[in-house]
């Protein structure tokens, strides 16, 4: 009965972390139907040949032997120029039956003739799809399979800041709970209830919050999964042909709606969710039911509302203990893989620590921050010392604003420090001051560009190596014509050997590589699949990820003949096809016309001729859209937590408070200071957890900048103000209308 007496007595108190609940069971359910949706999405089914029963596809994969323990597996690469289908190979073909070819690409061939005569003739040369499988001949399947990795990804780690953000509102709200009702909580220790009775009530009262919240959201998460499908189709995430399947309600009406929708609403995702959210509730109330629990019956007889001891012992090692654990990562981080930490993964994730940490140690921070405001006044000295007196409240507000600036600033200051820090490194090895690009470009000679120092015409290829033995790892690279005219329209970032001493036997790596001592012998793949053995001629820096291998062209070729799958012969008799040029660099001397310089090299060339200055432009942008939609989305999700939890927050707290205001009444101050007190110690609450996510910004910031500082990649830190300041102007609104319309709606309701 005292149970179900305090749920309808305190239900006002509970509804922040309803909300908190439902939400995020709502955001799981929709990203785990999203999950599930691009894990079971239906397969494109042939385009291209899908009128041939039978495609013969070009080997496209490189697949080698490597070693795993006592074992040798096959591990397989797209290749990067994969092979055509040659002209001996479509001959044999024709006898077969009808070949569909498609315009002037020879990667695949459609055949109209049984799939085992096509295999005999085939052999090891290609590879035979027949039914569904067809659909590898598609550019747009590998498109799509990437689409869907990143769609994965991305309702992944919005899933777990979801997650992340529910939990922390939610145990920050029964934290207060337990600190607005300690005389209650004194007042059943007298009456005989047992410190288990105490805690039982707490978790009762958390129970039934997670039961009533997780069934809305999964109502929530089941109509919301659909519309985030659509939304991540528009913003170009994913595929077209993703869909998001919800639970309608109409099937409850249809014929067998009722075992679909009970089908559905089985379905893990939402089961996911639920128990998840009754999770989330249960330990966000735990610490708080174990403090609860420590009442003791004197506390009854106390009724002050000045915070003693604001922190246990136990919450001070918790948050120390992650604090410590947060800067050891980021230490043992950039000590040892500094690379990582312009991983998208890694900036993502790795700030929770720290966050969680400023966040738990919240209370005995924000004193500090408050005392060292110097309002002006009677009412700012009053909003100072209300601040710092009653201290649980001021970090009860300041914790979820210092989770939003922290979030905002970490995620989206290192997406653009990181592509700020490439755009940087790529200016600073440009030489060039025309570049000219396309497909296909006929490279011309220096003299026919007037005024040109060099002419750097090169390929994109790539390389694969295979590293300690159980590892095949490709690497982009540029095949150049002439290395010396590479080095006079690039500055290379050089720590061994020269890029000048690049020939057709040798190689440029840079130290992400196993070997990369200059003169050494390294055994490689080439882009089309042959393997050959090249000495190191020079090594590059690691830098951002950019500087990728060099070789010549004439190690960038299709169809040179060398087998791409173990056991296929090589074919000799096909001749290699240099890889089409589809850059060319152009350094002018000083004072030379870059516009006839540009003109004769759009006639020539038959690319589009840019400066380079716009080249950069366009090829390096700040952040990509797609990157920055999703974390503004993970940051929307942030801010709406955050004002649920200061909009529970502040109305419990002014719920207490009338006492307190009346005797600002009584001393005279009018009912507009009274607001402004209360609108004050709001906004004081807000600037200190700004502070706090600031300085938690600050040091996550400084940590990338140091690992480019190791990589040798320009450092320029980016703090996206904007982002930041909307944040801000969110919390700081939410927080001052919330405190005001209670502190009016607390005084009408004792009128």
């Amino acid at each position: 009965m005292i149970f179900l007496a305090s749920l309808r007595a305190r239900w006002s108190s509970l509804l922040g972390a309803f909300v908190a609940v439902a939400l995020g069971v709502g955001l799981t359910a929709a990203m785990g139907l999203g999950l599930d949706a691009s894990l079971s999405a239906p397969e494109r089914p042939p385009v291209r040949f899908a009128g041939s029963p039978v495609v013969v596809l070009g080997q496209d994969r490189l697949t080698v032997p490597v070693e795993r323990g006592p074992d040798t597996t096959y591990v397989s690469k797209p290749l990067a120029h994969p092979h055509p289908v040659d002209t001996e190979l479509l001959r044999e073909l024709r006898r077969l039956g009808p070949v569909r070819l498609d315009g002037r690409k020879r990667d695949a061939v459609g055949v109209d003739a049984p799939a085992r005569d096509v295999r005999d003739v085939v052999g090891g040369r290609a590879r035979v799809l027949t039914g569904d499988d067809r659909r590898r001949a598609d550019p747009g399947t590998a498109r799509d399979a990437e689409a869907l990795v990143a769609v994965n990804s991305f309702l992944g780690t919005a899933g777990g800041v979801a997650a992340f953000v529910s939990v922390f509102v939610t145990a920050s709200t029964f934290a207060f709970v337990v600190a607005l009702r300690r005389r209650e909580f004194g007042l059943l220790r007298m009456a005989g209830a047992t410190p288990a009775q105490v805690r039982g009530q707490l978790l009762g009262e958390a129970l039934a919050v997670g039961i009533a919240a997780s069934a809305v959201g999964c109502v929530l998460g089941a109509w919301g999964g659909p519309l985030l499908g659509e939304v991540l189709v528009e913003a170009g995430v994913a595929p077209r042909r993703f869909v998001v399947d919800g639970v309608p309600a109409v099937r409850w009406f249809s014929a067998d709606g009722v075992s679909a929708a009970l089908g559905a609403w089985l379905s893990w995702p939402l089961q996911l969710a639920f128990w998840t959210g009754l999770f989330v509730a249960l330990a966000g109330a735990w610490t708080a039911s174990r403090r609860a629990g420590r009442v003791t019956p004197a506390e009854a007889l106390r009724d002050a509302s000045v915070d003693g001891d604001v922190m246990p012992w136990s919450r001070r090692i918790t948050g120390g203990a992650l604090l410590a654990c947060g800067l050891g990562l980021l230490v043992w981080t950039l000590a040892t893989d500094p690379s990582s930490l312009m991983k998208r993964k890694t900036y993502t994730v790795q700030p929770m620590l720290l966050i969680t940490a400023a966040a738990a140690l919240a209370p005995l921070l924000v004193r500090p921050v408050v005392r060292a405001f110097r309002l002006p006044g009677a009412v700012g000295l009053l909003v100072r010392e209300n601040a710092t007196a009653s201290v649980r409240r001021t970090a009860a507000v300041a914790a979820p604003v210092l989770v939003t600036v922290a979030l905002a600033g970490s995620l989206m200051g290192a997406a653009q420090t990181v592509s700020g820090a490439k755009a940087a490194e790529a200016r600073e090895r440009t030489l060039s001051q025309l570049v000219v690009t396309g497909a296909g470009l006929k490279p011309p000679p220096r003299r026919a560009v007037p005024g040109a120092v060099a002419v750097s015409a090169s390929a994109s290829t790539a390389v694969f190596v295979r590293e300690g033995g159980s590892a095949l790892v490709r690497s982009e690279a540029r095949a150049v014509r002439d290395p010396a005219a590479l080095a006079a329209t690039s500055r290379l970032p050089v720590v061994a050997g020269d890029v000048r001493d690049l020939d057709d036997r040798s190689i440029v790596v840079n130290e992400e590589w196993e070997r990369r001592r200059v003169g050494e012998r390294v055994d490689v793949w080439l882009g089309d699949g042959r393997r050959a053995r090249l000495r190191i001629a020079a090594v590059l820096a690691r830098g951002s990820g950019d500087n990728g291998a060099y070789v010549t062209s004439a190690n960038a070729s299709v169809g040179g003949g060398g087998p791409a799958t173990p056991g296929a012969a090589a074919d000799s008799g096909r001749a290699a096809v240099p890889v089409p040029v589809d850059r060319v660099d152009v350094r002018l001397k000083a004072g030379a016309d870059p516009g006839r310089a540009a003109a004769a090299l759009a006639a020539v060339s038959g690319g589009e001729v840019r400066s380079a200055e716009e080249w950069l432009a366009a090829t390096h942008p700040r952040t990509k859209e797609q990157t920055r939609l999703g974390l503004l989305m993970l940051l929307g999700i942030s801010l709406v937590y955050t004002g649920i939890s200061l909009a529970s927050t502040l109305l419990m707290a002014t719920s207490v408070r009338g006492a307190e205001l009346r005797s600002l009444r009584m001393a005279g101050a009018t009912r507009s200071q009274v607001r402004v007190v209360v609108a004050g110690e709001a906004l004081a609450a807000v600037v200190a957890g700004t502070l706090l996510g600031l300085a938690v910004t600050a040091v996550n910031l400084d940590a990338l900048c140091a690992g480019l500082a190791r990589l040798s990649v320009p450092v320029g830190v980016v703090v996206p103000w904007d982002v930041v300041g909307v944040a801000v102007g969110v919390c700081g609104a939410v927080g001052v209308g919330v405190a005001v319309a209670g502190a009016g709606a607390g005084r009408r309701g004792r009128g």
